[in-house]
């Protein structure tokens, strides 16, 4: 019985604790892109979300630094995204406005650049994020 209560208090305990992990990572925080199709760069908000990862769109501005107002600020960009160690993420969707298509994101993160990748079947599109604040 001893082992049965000691267990259900230490999995209670890391259950607990796994958001306060994921919040400490290294790749929350607010990120900048590259600019898109349409020359607009994003500033991505990167959250923990329980035990995982989110990013929102929290503004967009144009190439000379002007801020602009567009439909997708305040958006999900990606969801359920996880640590998967090393530097990498992956895992969860990522949403591509332009298109309107949900891909798997996968993620590489080194230093303050964060390199972001998403594929749908075979056409495949990335960018490299530099970091704006943690």
């Amino acid at each position: 019985m001893r082992k049965l209560v000691r267990f259900v208090a230490i999995a209670t305990a890391l259950a607990l604790l796994t958001p306060a992990f994921a919040a400490a990572d290294p790749i929350v925080g607010v990120w900048k892109t590259e600019p898109d199709r349409k020359k607009l760069i994003s500033h991505i908000k990167i959250s923990a979300c329980g035990d995982k990862f989110c990013g929102q769109i929290q503004s967009a501005y144009d190439t000379s630094g002007k801020e602009v107002q567009t439909p997708n600020i305040g958006k999900k960009l990606f969801w359920d995204v996880a640590s998967e160690g090393g530097g990498k993420y992956g895992g969860g969707d990522f949403w591509i406005p332009m298109v309107n298509v949900d891909v798997a994101p996968q993620m590489t993160l080194n230093g303050d650049t964060l390199s972001v990748r998403g594929c749908d079947h075979a056409i495949c599109g990335h960018q490299t994020w530099t970091r704006l604040s943690k």
